[in-house]
């Protein structure tokens, strides 16, 4: 390996975007490095923007902790239809097909409300109870995690 195959060899690598090559022939050992080996990452934090808020009568103020009491009792007296594994969410079983429940749907036990692929299976998740949807909370076509809350449903 004469001097011209050298020179065209750290050309080589340093457009290859490698950070360090061991070359090993029967006379010769070359090691080249090309930049640092430390990689530094720079953060830009911006503020939001401050908006104006408006004032509002004490009459209309209602405290926090009711709203998120009042709510959390609301979500408490329904039933939560949660994924049992880790794939991708699909709402209906092909794209020509209807969609399995809508918010409004009454379903039965074992009812199919929506397919999770995992692995190119597509598991039918039926649902354990009786009831009517009441919000869906992922949407289609979205991965989802084992036991993430998938449909709220009314069981009365």
């Amino acid at each position: 390996m004469d001097l011209k195959d050298i020179q065209n060899l750290i050309k080589f690598v340093s457009k290859s975007g490698a950070s360090e090559v061991k070359l090993e022939m029967e006379d010769v050992k070359i090691t080249i490095r090309t930049g640092s080996a430390k990689t530094e990452t720079t953060t830009i934090v911006q503020q939001a923007p401050i908006a104006s808020v408006p004032v509002v009568a004490p009459q209309e103020i209602v405290p926090v902790k009711e709203t998120v009491k009042e709510a959390s009792e609301e979500a408490s007296k329904y039933v939560t239809i949660k994924s049992p594994i880790i794939g991708t969410f699909y709402r209906r079983s092909s794209p020509d097909k209807p969609l399995f429940v809508e918010v409004g749907s009454t379903i039965n036990v074992d009812d199919t409300v929506c397919i999770i692929e995992a692995m190119k299976l597509f598991n039918e998740i039926e649902s354990e109870i009786s009831g009517k949807i009441v919000k869906i909370l992922v949407e289609d076509a979205t991965p989802v995690e084992f036991d993430q809350p998938l449909f709220l449903v009314d069981p009365s």
